[in-house]
């Protein structure tokens, strides 16, 4: 497992990071990958640390605070290896935000509990209105104010979109930013998000490198998804672009065989340097093992990688756009 510094916090995170939404397990209106056994994900998490990944993404609405839980009793013994990220504002998919200095404090606390630690290492605003500093700037000193008293070692923001957290850096100082990075969507590369994101030293966590599962080969155009899952609701033909296109992608990263294809999508995302951690969503041990290998295998290559990027100029992978 190879690391990388995240941005100018100080600290250093493992590039294959562990992505919890889906160890949350079912929550309302289907808005998480469906039902999860605790015993496969607590293997999946042990198998992880054993492994060399010290970056865990969470969140309270990843099940209602269960991902949080989940990950605070694995770590318990070794908090000081692990870099703990989680989020605030958005408690559950299907309510309102609340980003209130309030609504923050309160969250930050209700983690520590679940997380069973003194301190979270990154806090992230989940989906914040790309205004939200500039309209409530209580907000923004409240988080300052989260890293004086030491609940906090940093914050940032993980956005919808990466235009919004290009908006965000312009205005405000921000340690770290999470966005969408994959084989089939590079606007965070197209906006000059990562670029100004280097420029000004700050940490870059891409989600969803394995674009929901589509370029991990796991989804067909045949493939139904389970209740509970989010993917159920989108339109046929959004899954069916997604399905050409993984197998477009993985035909110009020209990888060796005996690559999977997770493995080969980890490693695009790789190949960009501002990148401080790539997030796949792990579910059991077979997935962190496939995952961390992706570091051991290293980028691919600048030609591939400017291969897939022009694929993306030429051709959108997004219904409507």
């Amino acid at each position: 497992m190879r690391y990388r510094p995240l941005g100018n916090t100080g600290l250093t995170v493992s590039e294959i990071g562990f992505g919890a939404w889906g160890i949350g397990g079912m929550t309302a209106g289907e808005t998480s990958y469906g039902a999860t056994d605790d015993a496969r994900s607590r293997a999946a998490l042990g198998r992880a640390l054993a492994l060399g990944i010290t970056f865990y993404d969470t969140a309270h609405a990843y099940g209602d605070g269960r991902s949080e839980a989940l990950i605070g009793a694995a770590v318990a013994g070794c908090r000081e290896r692990v870099v703990i990220a989680s989020k605030a504002g958005l408690r559950r998919f299907d309510e309102p935000p609340d980003f209130s200095p309030e609504g923050l404090r309160r969250s930050v606390d209700e983690s520590l509990g679940r997380l069973q630690t003194r301190y979270l290492d990154l806090l992230q605003l989940h989906n914040p209105p790309p205004d939200l500093f500039r309209r409530c700037p209580a907000v923004y000193a409240t988080l300052e104010d989260l890293v004086t008293s030491g609940k906090i070692r940093c914050f940032g923001v993980s956005v919808k979109a990466a235009s919004e957290a290009l908006s965000m850096l312009e205005s405000h100082a921000i340690s770290v930013i999470q966005v969408n990075l994959n084989m089939l969507d590079t606007r965070a590369v197209e906006c000059g998000l990562l670029k100004l994101a280097a420029a000004r030293g700050v940490g870059v966590i891409a989600r969803t490198p394995l674009s929901f599962g589509f370029l991990s080969g796991a989804v067909t155009a045949s493939t139904e998804f389970p209740v509970g899952d989010h993917r159920r609701r989108w339109p046929r033909a959004q899954i069916e672009r997604w399905v050409e296109g993984a197998q477009a992608m993985h035909d110009a990263a020209e990888a060796p065989d005996g690559q999977s294809r997770s493995q080969v999508a980890l490693r695009f995302c790789l190949s960009f340097p501002e990148l401080s951690a790539v997030i796949p969503g792990i579910l059991a041990p077979a997935e962190a093992e496939q995952n961390a290998l992706a570091s051991d295998l290293g980028p691919l290559s600048d030609s591939a990688r400017d291969r897939i990027l022009q694929i993306n100029r030429d051709v959108s992978f997004f219904i409507g756009a």
